[in-house]
């Protein structure tokens, strides 16, 4: 039976692990939000940004210099995507499933192996761990440290005229061509940013995890999408800062309901599935929402 405690132990479990994943919702955000284009480069720049951070690290490099090798191993994997969209005119969601189809080559090649074990290995977590802290709350601090800057430099970036020429191209092509406004290089920086962002997300988890697996990017564009959903569905109509930090919010609450589910005995292989689910129930909640809305309109109309 669920108890107050096991419930509080789940929430900070889920917050370590929601403010990692947060980085890889922020990536998915930004293509699927503000370039309006379905990118499955994801589940290949996730895997190869844990991959160089774990090839890094044990071949001597510091953790931060791996982690920051990892998310600029994201950053040419959105080039590729974006390239191939933009200048080979293949659409969007071909050209995400064409990456991320080499980059599983690519990343088993930089990883030489199925998987890299990272035990005993020093991590961007370790000098927290060194000063006494659980490797939970290590992860909340430093994964909370690296989703706010994170957070920050898009809010910076995204008030520059570049920024907003990014965000133009996404609302409105048509009209951001007419004003001179060169979209297919906004979209190519839109993609570049965003796979930076998940495959440092993907160098967190694998530290965090202490092992880099070739196959951790399958099912990653679903947790994306659900914590971006999740967000929305509690905060709407929100400006750009906020919505930032309600997708790490909606990362958070993500592992969080998964965390329960599988208080319930799911079977690690059906892991996918449920996962599945639940992002089927959040999509699912606006269109409830809707309904009991206008219901209730209705209900004013007639007593009026």
């Amino acid at each position: 039976m669920m108890t107050i405690n096991n419930l509080g132990i789940i929430l900070q479990s889920a917050s370590s692990q929601g403010v990692i994943w947060a980085l890889l919702a922020i990536g998915v955000f930004l293509t699927y939000r503000i370039l309006d284009i379905a990118d499955l480069t994801t589940e290949g720049s996730f895997p190869l940004g844990g991959g160089i951070a774990a090839i890094a690290i044990t071949s001597g490099f510091s953790p931060w210099t791996a982690t920051f090798l990892g998310f600029g191993g994201g950053v040419l994997a959105g080039l590729v995507s974006g390239l191939l969209h933009t200048k080979l005119k293949i659409p969007a969601l071909l050209a995400g499933i064409i990456t991320m189809t080499g980059l599983y080559s690519v990343t088993s090649r930089v990883m030489g192996a199925p998987n890299i074990a990272l035990l005993g290995e020093d991590t961007v977590f370790s000098p927290l761990e060194d000063l006494g802290l659980s490797k939970i709350n290590a992860t909340i601090i430093v994964g909370g440290l690296f989703s706010l800057l994170v957070i920050l430099l898009l809010f910076l970036f995204f008030r520059t005229e570049l920024g907003l020429a990014i965000r133009s191209t996404g609302d409105n092509i048509a009209m951001s061509e007419a004003n001179g406004v060169n979209t297919d290089n906004m979209k190519i920086i839109g993609y570049m940013i965003s796979n930076g962002c998940i495959s440092l997300s993907g160098a967190l988890v694998a530290q965090n995890n202490s092992f880099a697996d070739l196959n951790s990017g399958v099912g990653t564009i679903v947790i994306g999408l659900a914590s971006i959903i999740i967000a929305e569905v509690i905060f709407r109509n929100k400006p750009l800062l906020f919505r930032l930090f309600t997708v790490v919010l909606g990362a958070i609450i993500y592992r969080f309901i998964l965390a329960i589910v599988f208080e319930f005995d799911v079977e690690p292989a059906d892991a996918k599935i449920a996962s599945a689910i639940v992002l089927v129930l959040c999509l699912s909640l606006g269109q409830v929402r809707g309904a009991l809305g206008s219901k209730k309109k209705m209900k004013r109309g007639v007593a009026k």
